[in-house]
């Protein structure tokens, strides 16, 4: 049996296979809450041979919301998850579910206060200004984090993920390039790992022994000025050090270097198409001017973080979950047979939910997702979805779709 559908053990669960649905952030919660559309999509792709699928992105308190359309951890909601789950369950695979705060990455209208983050400041991508947290709001915030913890457990997933990467939250107190305190949660990178380790140590006594926990954690914010890769290393030995089941490694920061996360280009007309001319036409007309310049293309490759993730793999002794450009089956053998326990995906389960299904029949042994990035294009605005699903679209929208395309081959 090829390696990646054998099953794999992260903390108390076992997965049927070695294959993860990665917390890509779906834009299908109306109103904060499941709606239809997340239940499909995620049975879907549960039908379709995952071993776990991740609900992407719940916000842990309505401050930590960044989307109209995000999940907001809350009792209410826990019904509908539960459904949620037991439909995942019902299918074959575990459920899991990305817990995290977005920090300064949001706005008032969004997130029902002035934002908040680990220092005060200004965020040109809201454009609004942003408050620096008091202790006590700190604390109460490692408080919701481990609300979040058991309403996940109550509404039967078998994992949590904590997002510790991509500069929201706990990655703004990790990042000097967003952490500017002068107390204990701010200067030094033992003080700037604060907020992580209160935050952990909750989920980890939340969790208790039937949950498994996982930390999407950096392993470089992509720029001058943020993390790097020695001091990553780190706050990821320090992450083994407090006990959790595994980590997944990944890069960039949503703020200022988005692409690294990604990798590609930021279809910037389908961004631009499909947003609120009267709520963002500041920021069609900023992206129509200077998209390139504030979201510069990385080139993609396959396993694009590969080489820099067998680094961490050779500095830590705990399971690493890979993510990033896997599409194919040659690449994903790789993965495993460098020590790493799982991988996850998201853009080829956007574009085929039965993808794992047909790589096990052998009917492919790569996606056909062309790396337009349209489907993240449009998930500021929409439900995240691959332009071949999607009926009728424009001219303009299909040249730029081809033209990336091309470029990505």
């Amino acid at each position: 049996m090829n390696s990646v559908f054998t099953p794999c053990q992260i903390g108390p669960i076992t997965l049927r296979n070695r294959t993860i649905r990665s917390a890509a952030f779906e834009n299908m919660c109306p109103g904060n809450r499941p709606s239809q559309m997340l239940f499909d999509y995620h049975t879907a792709v549960a039908r379709g041979g995952i071993g776990m699928t991740t609900v992407a992105y719940a916000a842990v308190s309505r401050s930590g919301l960044s989307f109209d359309g995000q999940l907001w951890m809350r009792p209410e909601i826990v019904p509908d998850l539960k459904r949620l789950t037991d439909a995942i369950h019902a299918e074959g695979a575990k459920a899991s579910i990305q817990l995290g705060h977005c920090g300064n990455m949001t706005h008032r209208a969004t997130c029902g206060q002035k934002p908040v983050g680990a220092s005060s400041g200004f965020n040109l991508y809201s454009p609004t200004f942003v408050r620096g947290l008091r202790e006590e709001e700190i604390l109460q915030l490692v408080d919701d984090f481990g609300q979040a913890v058991q309403l996940a457990r109550e509404a039967g997933f078998d994992c949590v993920e904590i997002h510790a990467g991509h500069g929201y939250l706990i990655s703004q107190f990790l990042s000097p390039y967003t952490n500017h305190r002068h107390d204990q949660w701010g200067g030094s990178l033992q003080n700037r790992m604060r907020f992580m380790q209160h935050v952990i140590r909750r989920v980890m006594e939340v969790a208790a022994d039937d949950l498994a926990v996982v930390v999407k954690v950096n392993m470089y914010d992509g720029f001058r000025g943020g993390m790097q890769e020695a001091e990553c290393i780190e706050v990821a030995k320090e992450l083994q050090r407090l006990g959790v089941h595994a980590l997944v490694l990944t890069a960039g920061f949503v703020s200022r270097a988005p692409m690294v996360v990604m990798h590609g280009a930021m279809p910037l007309k389908t961004m631009a198409h499909y947003m609120d001319t009267k709520k963002f036409w500041w920021l069609k007309l900023g992206l129509r001017c200077f998209g390139r310049v504030v979201i510069p293309t990385v080139p993609y490759t396959d396993a694009y973080f590969l080489e820099r993730a067998k680094r961490f793999r050779a500095a830590l002794d705990m399971p690493l979950i890979y993510v990033g450009g896997m599409t194919d089956l040659r690449r994903m053998e790789e993965v495993l047979d460098s020590g790493f326990v799982a991988f996850q995906m998201a853009r080829a389960l956007i574009r085929d939910t039965d993808f794992v299904n047909k790589l096990q029949r052998g009917e492919c042994t790569r996606s056909e997702c062309g790396h337009s990035n349209y489907c993240i294009g449009r998930m500021y605005t929409l439900e995240m979805r691959c332009h071949t699903c999607v009926d009728r679209l424009p001219a303009n929208l299909q040249k730029e779709i081809n033209h990336l395309e091309h470029a990505a081959h």
